[in-house]
This record gives C-alpha cells, structure tokens and sequence, in this order.
C-alpha cells in the first residue's frame, strides 16, 4: 500500500526480520491462513499499514488479524491502533497466543465466519479489469 505506510517501518529487513522471528502461535496460525485456504482469501503476514505491522492481513476482505501474548492485556495502545484500523475500514480480530495454540479449529472457524460475513457486505465491485467484461465493437 504505497503512499500510506510511515517510511519508519518501511525497513525492508524489519519485515523479514518479523516473518523470520514469528511467535509459535503466529507459525500455527499462518499455516491456517497461508494459501488461500480460509474462503478463497490471501493473507498477507507482518504487513505495513501507515505506522503499524499487522500480524496478518486479507486487504481484499479488510481484516486485519493480531495474535497478542500476555504483554497487550489491556493495552491501550492496542485500543488505539484498533479504532485507527476501524476508520480505514478494517475489521480486526485479535486472539490470545494461548487460542490460537490450543483451540486452533475454533479460532479458524471464527476467522471465516468473519471471512465470509465481510463478503456478504462488501460495496460492489469495481468495474471489470481489462480484458475482462464485454467485448467492444
């Protein structure tokens, strides 16, 4: 998203660095969300957004997915950077890294639901790419 990330984060070591250094609830859950395997959707992991890193991120549905340790217990700036993410049109779901570890299925399951609530609510879509549609004259 080029023209909305802070140039702070975007180190491009720094999201390598993250994806390399993933928690052992992050490493479960991308096997959940890599490949498209949640309702057709790609998730991107350790992904910009203005000054923040999203854990994980499906920019097609809008969701945005954290997975916290015991440190964002009633973190404010948790708090904040929710509701900035919710004015830009973001969902976002936050799990414990103990869930998604031991209730992996459950925190799958709450994930599509969300998946495919958002599909149903989603403005149309934009006109065809090119190439795609009618054909002209």
């Amino acid at each position: 998203m080029q023209g909305q990330t802070d140039n702070a984060i975007l180190d491009a070591n720094l999201q390598r660095r993250l994806r390399n250094a993933m928690t052992d609830a992050e490493r479960r859950l991308w096997s959940v969300l890599r490949g498209k395997q949640l309702d057709g959707c790609k998730f991107r992991r350790q992904h910009p957004y203005y000054r923040y890193i999203l854990d994980f991120v499906c920019l097609e549905r809008r969701l945005v997915i954290e997975v916290d340790g015991g440190q964002h217990a009633g973190s404010q700036y948790d708090a904040v950077r929710d509701r900035f993410l919710a004015e830009g049109g973001f969902r976002v779901l936050r799990f414990w890294d103990n869930d998604v570890l031991t209730q992996t299925q459950a925190v799958a399951e709450t994930i599509h639901r969300n998946l495919v609530d958002l599909a149903q609510h989603h403005p149309l879509p934009g006109p065809p790419l090119e190439g795609e549609g009618e054909e002209t004259p």
